[in-house]
């Protein structure tokens, strides 16, 4: 992997994540909020970034950037390191998966491919991290996903949880004390309204569940095909005794 800089790498792994799976446009200020800088250091990076040959990114001012084919492999090789340090820091480390993203945040940018390469065996060449997100194949691509977010099924729907976000705690560790963790299987009962609370059934567990729109919009699933599994292993690291909720 070339050498950059960490922020060149997380100006990259931001992109990535706005423009979402069809690879649209992440502007400037959707940036500044995601990556807490100013619009103005964003401007700048961006132009640095387009200006590389060959370019990571097309960009155009007042309308975004976009990444081009070697700069997305450039953002899944670090999302790769990012993901696998997440899954050995639960696996081997112990860590609780509500404490993982930042550890790998600080991390990612520093191991060698020596060590991406090592730790991968060690984990026997995952698919999923601890939250149940892809990880990306070492020579930068990813595997295609059918994940839709909870918060779009309507009543009667039945679905597997697929992955869950990753980058607040506290939600986190909300969604492992409503048992809402990766491989888990449910069934939306109701809701109150569009826009409102959904009311779901977990497989395997006791009662129902009332969920805020923010939580629902937190996890991602795959709609049941009838299958028993939903084509979708259990993830270890998001297990009752490691997730489980700490009060400060």
């Amino acid at each position: 992997m070339p050498k950059t800089s960490e922020s060149i790498d997380d100006y990259l792994k931001a992109i990535l994540e706005l423009a979402g799976p069809a690879g649209e446009r992440a502007t400037g200020s959707a940036l500044a909020r995601h990556l807490g800088v100013s619009p103005a250091s964003v401007t700048g990076m961006l132009q640095k970034l387009s200006r590389r040959r060959p370019a990571w990114i097309l960009y155009r001012k007042h309308y975004g950037a976009r990444l081009t084919e070697e700069g997305r492999r450039r953002a899944l090789r670090v999302v790769r390191r990012h993901r696998l340090l997440e899954l050995f820091l639960c696996e081997v480390l112990g860590f609780p998966w509500d404490e993982v993203h930042e550890e790998a945040e600080q991390l990612e940018h520093f191991i060698s491919q020596k060590l991406e390469d090592r730790i991968a065996v060690k984990l026997g060449n995952p698919a999923l991290d601890p939250h149940g997100q892809r990880i990306p194949r070492k020579d930068g691509t990813l595997a295609d996903a059918s994940a839709v977010c909870l918060d779009d099924l309507a009543p009667g729907e039945r679905a597997v949880i697929a992955s869950v976000f990753d980058r607040e705690p506290r939600m986190l560790r909300d969604l492992a004390s409503q048992g809402l963790t990766p491989g888990r299987k449910l069934a939306v009962l109701g809701r109150a309204s569009a826009g409102g609370s959904i009311t779901v059934r977990l497989e395997a567990k006791k009662g129902t569940r009332v969920l805020s729109p923010k939580l629902a919009r937190a996890v991602l699933v795959e709609r049941s095909n009838g299958s028993s599994n939903c084509g979708r292993p259990r993830v270890a690291p998001a297990n009752p005794r490691r997730s489980k909720p700490r009060h400060s």
